[in-house]
Order: structure tokens, then C-alpha cells, then sequence
């Protein structure tokens, strides 16, 4: 039986209405359109299961991988909580034009209405074009009625909160809270296993069919968080050569490594998967059975039985992520 190296996994890409060509430009994706969206790093949502792409278990299924090695690879705590559901879905994300205004449900609701995850979700600036923006919450307490009044005036976008953004901006997105990302945002998002999305207002827009996106109105009214919050913007240090914590929630908890030199982890007491995303640069991550290289752009995926992470490098950004 093959032992658990650093796994990385072929990306899953998906075609968007508000997609770009910096995925396949800038990260060499495996995309054939100008409308590529999103790279599904790391998923085990049914459908879209993530495949191994490197060494001796190539062509293996992260669910495979789960089924015959659970403790091993994600940790006895994270299959105590989780059993044999991935937990995590790591994305990197290009806006060329503004996504849909959306919300996602929280655990409860998601799984009376769906059986499913809810989705909290965090999201770190890889790029940003000049003056770009996301929408997060709103810029006022607003009640349940004046909300169902502005999507009937076609006002909702006056009740939003807009953040300019630059790199290296990380924002946590709680459930309920209403948000969308802006034309011309490129990031990484690490969130739940979960694809439950209520769209609230897409600027009127039609796809390419001439049709215009289904809106999920009724569903979001009950699962929208209306106070006016200032609880996303993560503030987090940026020390060289350190783990920096940026977000430790119920759901995942990440740091923010910027490396000049080569590091090494102790993680011998660490009951769970690590997973690097790389955002800047590149480096060589070895454990106890291998090595894999990552650049910007790519990702990479540890299991809970690696005692120790070295990781080579002369310059990179690596998003850690645990659970």
C-alpha cells in the first residue's frame, strides 16, 4: 500500500457567466474557454470529486482515498466529526465581471432544506484590478420587509456595503450575510463542503441563452443575517518565516506563511490534514513519504499522519489550512 506523500489533485474547472482568462493564463488551468470561473482544487462534492495527479496514487479519488484510509489521511478527530465526508473545498476564483449578490444558509437550514453542509467561507486577494470591490453585508440595519421592498424597486445594491480591496485583503464570510465578488477580484477561497447558494440579484443578467439566472428569493429571506456587521475583515499578522493566524473557526482554521527561506513543522500532534494553497512564488513541500512542488496557483494536500512538514524554498505565500 502506497504511503501518503503530499497529494496534489487535477483541477476541476467550471465555466461561469462572469468568468475570465486569468486561471488558464496566469496558473496554466486546463481551461478551453475565456469564461473559466473557478478551479476546484481540492472537492469531494458529489459529482465533482477531486482526482489524485501526482505519483504512485495517481487516478485514485479523494473519496477512495477517505474509504480506505479515513484516520490516516484526514485525522481520527476530523473523521470523529465528519465521518466520511470531506469537510473542506478549496477554490481559486476570477471575476471578470461582478458575480451574482448571494448568501449561503447555515448548517441548520442546510440540512433540513438540503441535506447538506451550510457554508461559511473565507477569502483571500490574490489579485485585484484597480478600484475593484466586494460586496459584504449590508451598510445599515435593515429589516426584513424594507429588504423584500428593494428587491421589489430594484434598490437592493443602495442597502449594500461595498470594500475596495488590494492584495493579500482577506475577508471571512460568515452564513447569512449577504455578499457577492466584484469584476476584476482574483482569490482563493477556502470554505465548507458545500455548493448551497442562494442568488438574491444578478444585475439582471442572461446567459447565453438569453435567460435570465434563477433567483432564490423565497429561500434566502429566512436564512439572511439583516444587522449591519463589521465582523469580515481579517486582520492578521504578516511576520516572515512564521505561522500567522489569519481565521480559526468550527469549520477550518488558517495561517498565513510568507517564507524567504526554508521552514520546518512539527506537526506530529496535529489530529488533522494540512493543506497549502500557494498564492505567491513556490516551494518544494516534503513529509515522511515524499515531495511535491507547488507554485502560484496550485495546491497541495498533507495527510493527518505526517509527524513532520519541510518545506524549500528561496520566496513563497502559502495559505495553510487545517481543521
Amino acid at each position: 500500500m502506497s504511503q501518503l506523500y503530499p497529494l496534489k489533485f487535477q483541477p476541476i474547472m467550471k465555466d461561469r457567466l462572469w468568468g475570465g482568462d486569468k486561471l488558464a493564463r496566469l496558473f496554466n488551468k486546463p481551461s478551453e474557454t475565456n469564461t473559466t470561473g473557478e478551479s476546484w482544487e481540492l472537492s469531494a462534492v458529489k459529482g465533482d470529486v477531486s482526482v489524485v495527479s501526482n505519483g504512485d496514487l495517481k487516478g485514485t479519488s479523494l473519496q477512495e482515498l477517505i474509504d480506505t484510509r479515513g484516520a490516516e489521511l484526514m485525522g481520527k478527530s476530523v473523521i470523529d466529526r465528519f465521518g466520511n465526508e470531506f469537510p473542506i473545498l478549496i477554490k481559486f476564483i476570477d471575476a471578470k465581471q461582478d458575480l451574482s449578490i448571494q448568501l449561503h444558509p447555515h448548517d441548520k437550514l442546510a440540512k433540513e432544506r438540503h441535506n447538506s453542509f451550510g457554508k461559511t467561507e473565507m477569502w483571500y486577494i490574490m489579485d485585484a484590478d484597480p478600484g475593484a470591490k466586494l460586496i459584504v453585508g449590508f451598510n445599515k440595519n435593515v429589516e426584513k420587509q424594507a429588504y423584500i421592498e428593494s428587491l421589489e424597486n430594484d434598490t437592493l445594491l443602495d442597502l449594500l456595503n461595498y470594500e475596495e480591496v488590494t492584495e493579500g485583503d482577506t475577508f471571512f464570510i460568515n452564513t447569512g450575510k449577504i455578499h457577492a465578488i466584484g469584476a476584476g477580484v482574483m482569490l482563493a477561497e477556502i470554505q465548507q463542503t458545500s455548493d448551497i447558494t442562494y442568488r438574491v440579484f444578478d444585475f439582471n443578467r442572461k446567459d447565453k441563452h438569453g435567460n435570465l439566472r434563477e433567483l432564490h428569493t423565497d429561500l434566502a429571506i429566512d436564512a439572511i443575517d439583516y444587522e449591519k456587521k463589521d465582523d469580515f475583515k481579517v486582520s492578521y499578522s504578516k511576520d516572515s518565516n512564521a505561522v500567522n493566524s489569519m481565521v480559526d473557526c468550527p469549520y477550518f482554521k488558517t495561517d498565513y506563511l510568507h517564507l524567504s527561506a526554508n521552514f520546518t513543522q512539527d506537526v506530529k500532534a496535529r489530529d488533522s490534514f494540512t493543506i497549502f494553497m500557494c498564492v505567491k512564488g513556490e516551494a518544494t513541500i516534503k513529509n515522511d513519504w515524499g515531495t511535491a512542488e507547488v507554485k502560484k496557483g496550485e495546491t497541495v494536500l498533507l495527510p493527518a499522519s505526517t509527524s513532520k512538514i519541510e518545506i524549500a524554498t528561496s520566496g513563497a505565500t502559502l495559505l495553510e489550512v487545517t481543521i
